[in-house]
């Protein structure tokens, strides 16, 4: 394992953005009832702050608000077998002005969930702090690198 230095830190989160859309879903894990609940969600990254879409009140946007730790994991498939760990802590976030920029950088079309765009009562945003990344080859075997915040 190769820590990331300060000077590496750009190009490793472009490395790993790079690696994500290739994944394009990934399993998110939050906590529910004392236990994990993990689902598929379609992150984007913003620099080194990685974002997703939800409904105001759906489980998902109810766990986050309950309890901030959240682990990502993205896979890519072979023959890549590209592996992107992402710990950190959420927030929802409903103020206007975030809505308007996460509805900006999502990589693919929000309008399918929400027709009335950005505005829409409904769609809220979350927002993950990374504390640790981790991009590997072969679940963690090859290439790993790791970045803490």
């Amino acid at each position: 394992m190769s820590a990331v230095s300060d000077a590496d830190k750009d190009q490793f989160f472009a490395d790993v953005d790079a690696a994500c859309r290739k994944a394009v879903w990934a399993a998110v894990a939050t906590e529910h009832q004392g236990g994990p609940r993990v689902r598929l969600v379609h992150p984007t990254w913003d620099g080194e702050v990685l974002w997703f879409a939800t409904g105001k009140s759906t489980p998902k946007a109810a766990q986050v608000r309950a309890n901030s730790a959240i682990d990502i994991q993205y896979q890519v498939a072979p023959p890549e077998f590209v592996h992107i760990l992402v710990r950190g802590t959420a927030e929802v976030l409903e103020d206007q002005a975030t809505k308007d920029h996460v509805w900006e950088v999502m990589d693919y079309d929000l309008a399918d969930f929400w027709p009335d765009g950005p505005t829409a009562e409904e769609y809220v945003c979350v927002k993950i702090t990374p504390s640790r990344v981790e991009l590997s080859e072969m679940f963690g075997m090859n290439n790993k690198r790791v970045w803490k915040g």
